[in-house]
């Protein structure tokens, strides 16, 4: 792709970071047990996100645990910890540094809004039950955060040109939706461990909620 393509990432990217860090809730992280989870993500995260695949360069693909991510700490949280999670895959060498702010556009910068609006969509009109959030938040909701991704990925290929539609939604974007099955698995028994465990862990996760009088 051409360099425009990677200067117009940048451009988008610093000041959806920048937004991000005057919005997140930093006092959350005054507590050390929190901050030990959110960079116990990050860690985990940076392990997950070296293992990847791919068909060709630039189409790579590997599992983003951006769902847990999402409900545990927050959009905002989450997209500067997955942004800490690219920055040291980046630095290790598995993708290209001028690159960064267009990979994390397409992987966070879509994962995380989804994530988070599928959350809020569903959670009103949901019953408020452990195993709805579990099996709908934690596990369907993470398969269609990969699938989205995706597609997105596909369809940003094909404007800049740097694929044919043809191949990239007959040969590439089928793959997302094999990794959606096993990032929605992933991602549920995370949630599960962490709601049965740690519910103090997860954001999103109310014990007079979804416990209590069920």
């Amino acid at each position: 792709m051409g360099e425009a393509w990677y200067w117009a990432a940048w451009v988008v990217w610093l000041p959806v970071f920048a937004l991000c860090l005057f919005r997140a809730d930093w006092a959350r992280l005054k507590d050390s047990e929190q901050l030990n989870v959110w960079l116990g993500m990050i860690v985990f995260l940076v392990l997950i996100w070296s293992m990847k695949a791919g068909v060709k360069p630039g189409l790579g693909f590997h599992l983003l645990g951006a769902t847990v991510f999402t409900l545990s700490f927050g959009p905002y949280l989450a997209f500067i910890g997955l942004s800490a999670v690219l920055a040291a895959v980046t630095l290790n060498g598995s993708a290209g540094i001028f690159a960064f702010g267009l990979n994390e556009l397409l992987m966070a910068g879509v994962a995380v809004p989804c994530s988070h609006f599928l959350f809020k969509w569903l959670s009103p009109v949901l019953p408020k039950h452990f195993f709805v959030y579990i099996f709908i938040h934690g596990f369907l909701c993470a398969a269609l955060t990969v699938i989205a991704t995706g597609f997105t990925v596909s369809v940003f290929m094909a404007m800049a040109g740097a694929y044919e539609w043809e191949y990239l939604i007959g040969d590439y974007f089928p793959y997302f939706l094999l990794l959606g099955f096993s990032e929605a698995w992933l991602s549920g028994m995370v949630m599960t461990l962490f709601v049965v465990y740690r519910p103090n862990w997860v954001l999103t996760f109310n014990d007079s909620c979804y416990l209590c009088d069920k």
